[in-house]
């Protein structure tokens, strides 16, 4: 296995730093899949047992100068390594000025993401930075949990309000309970409720849109294409996971989508040019 890569362009590595910045915020551990064309960041956690997950897929080419990889085998022509985001956010945060970074993996004391950075100087005698950052190299047997989710049957897809507005208003929430209600329709409006034996607090917001997959167009058969546009699905839903999700986002996207499958599971979707990350909350009773 060799994987090596090269980022010369300063707006890539700080796009590529904030996108890892985001991982870590989700997640104190995930899985990076290498592939030839692309980078995965992965949390498969069991949303049926009270677990999120996440998917967070980037195009290397948007992203390395140079870009080089040998899976273990020409016909699983992949990488799997388990990373701690935090690790990797750190040592990329301390060469954001460099002139060029190099990710490659290596053998130390264990398995390494080594970081070389080439800093600018104001001698001719050139400067390098090297953070090495532990990984644990996922067995073959293993690859198959790390497969891209496939798309819920949701019941309403919707896009979200400007995410920095949800977040203040997540945030408040927060100091009144530990559980909030995500609920939406096909017209486009979407409530955030909180349901104490003392306070009943909602937030409403109006003329969101429906994504496309959203109408009869998708999901032939599926429980959209029936359903009246006014009548809400929702999920109630642990607050600070939902709160971590917009804490996290520095990937500024283009689009912001949520699907929720009724009293089931909240999937968060945020797409950017060449970055998509899909996030999966589990319903609580």
């Amino acid at each position: 296995m060799k994987f090596r890569g090269k980022i010369i362009d300063v707006a890539c590595l700080n796009h590529f730093t904030r996108v890892v910045t985001t991982i870590s915020k989700l997640t104190k551990i995930c899985v990076l899949r290498l592939t030839p064309d692309n980078l995965f960041f992965v949390l498969s956690g069991k949303v049926a047992n009270g677990g999120v997950s996440m998917w967070c897929e980037l195009s290397q080419a948007n992203f390395f100068d140079e870009y080089q990889m040998e899976g273990v085998s020409s016909e699983d022509n992949e990488i799997c390594l388990e990373v701690t985001p935090e690790n990797l956010s750190r040592a990329l945060k301390t060469v954001q000025n460099a002139k060029a970074v190099k990710l490659k993996l290596t053998k130390k004391h264990c398995p390494c993401l080594t970081i070389a950075a080439e800093l600018p100087t104001l001698s001719s005698i050139s400067r390098v930075v090297t953070h090495d950052v532990p990984v644990d190299v996922i067995p073959r047997r293993l690859w198959h949990e790390f497969k891209e989710p496939s798309m819920p049957d949701f019941d309403v897809s919707i896009y979200l309000p400007p995410l920095k507005t949800m977040k203040n208003v997540v945030d408040r929430m927060k100091n009144l309970s530990n559980f909030l209600v995500m609920e939406a329709n096909l017209n486009g409006e979407m409530n955030l409720k909180i349901e104490t034996d003392l306070v009943s607090v909602t937030t409403h917001f109006k003329d969101l849109g429906n994504p496309p997959w959203g109408d009869d167009a998708s999901q032939d058969g599926g429980p959209s294409q029936s359903r009246d546009p006014e009548d809400m699905a929702q999920a109630r839903v642990d607050i600070r996971k939902l709160q971590q999700f917009l804490m996290g986002q520095q990937v500024n996207p283009s689009k912001a989508m949520c699907n929720i499958v009724h009293e089931r599971v909240v999937h968060l979707i945020l797409l950017h040019e060449d970055v998509s990350l899909q996030y999966f909350i589990p319903a609580v009773a």
